[in-house]
């Protein structure tokens, strides 16, 4: 039983790691846990030490994705301003007649606009992760928790976090493989199964069948498992 245990913790840290920043990302992008199911989950896991500084890795990682965001969102807010600085160097122009002029005096809302959101994103993006980490988590009713979506929430809170629910959006979009616990304790092979492919039953063939062919083409061989079998008798 020792053994068996060993080769299940080796198996579990394999796929598991010692901190997985992707899932505990994920799980601060849900709005019902934010940094409050991290900070439960770790303290429970590890001692404090450990605790701590998993804690602090995992805000460092939400900070250093974040900072990508505000980068490449202040990326597009320039380029979107491009056009708008040729249009002033067309009414500054002599060369432009009266009607021209008259286009560029209509355009004037459309260029406060991009000013103001230029200058008010440049504001809001300093503290946006730090807004949504620092407001309580959102409760939802019991007989609601099994329907709440994050991506419906954060669809209808993207005007309020405009560069974080882009971030969310496309973290919590990326689909989470499964591992199959009892490939833990067995040691034969992976088997299909409706709930662990969404793919059809004639695709599948197909890919089983092309990898077969294709390896046999290139003179490709699997590594044969080999199963012991040990027979106590007494």
């Amino acid at each position: 039983m020792k053994r068996m245990a060993l080769k299940m913790k080796k198996k579990f840290d394999k796929y598991w790691g010692d901190l997985n920043l992707l899932i505990a990302v994920a799980a601060v992008m849900d709005p019902r846990n934010k940094m409050k199911l991290i900070e439960f989950s770790f303290r429970a896991l590890y001692n404090s030490l450990e605790a701590t500084e998993h804690i602090y890795a995992v805000k460092a990682t939400l900070y250093d994705i974040y900072q990508e965001y505000v980068d490449a969102f202040s990326h597009e807010t320039v380029v979107m301003e491009n056009p708008v600085k040729g249009k002033n160097h067309c009414e500054n122009s002599k060369l432009v007649n009266s009607n021209v002029c008259a286009k560029g005096v209509s355009s004037g809302r459309k260029r406060f606009d991009s000013f103001i959101r230029s200058v008010d994103v440049v504001e809001s993006m300093k503290s946006e992760l730090d807004i949504y980490i620092e407001e309580g988590v959102f409760i939802c009713n019991e007989n609601e928790t099994q329907k709440f979506d994050p991506l419906d929430w954060w669809r209808a809170n993207s005007l309020k976090y405009r560069i974080l629910s882009r971030m969310a959006c496309d973290i919590l979009a990326i689909p989470v493989t499964s591992v199959a616990s009892k490939a833990t304790f067995s040691a034969g092979g992976r088997v299909i199964e409706p709930h662990r492919a969404s793919l059809g039953g004639e695709t599948v063939e197909m890919l089983l069948c092309g990898g077969d062919w294709l390896r046999n083409f290139y003179g490709i061989h699997k590594k044969k498992k080999v199963i012991y079998y040990i027979l106590l008798i007494n």
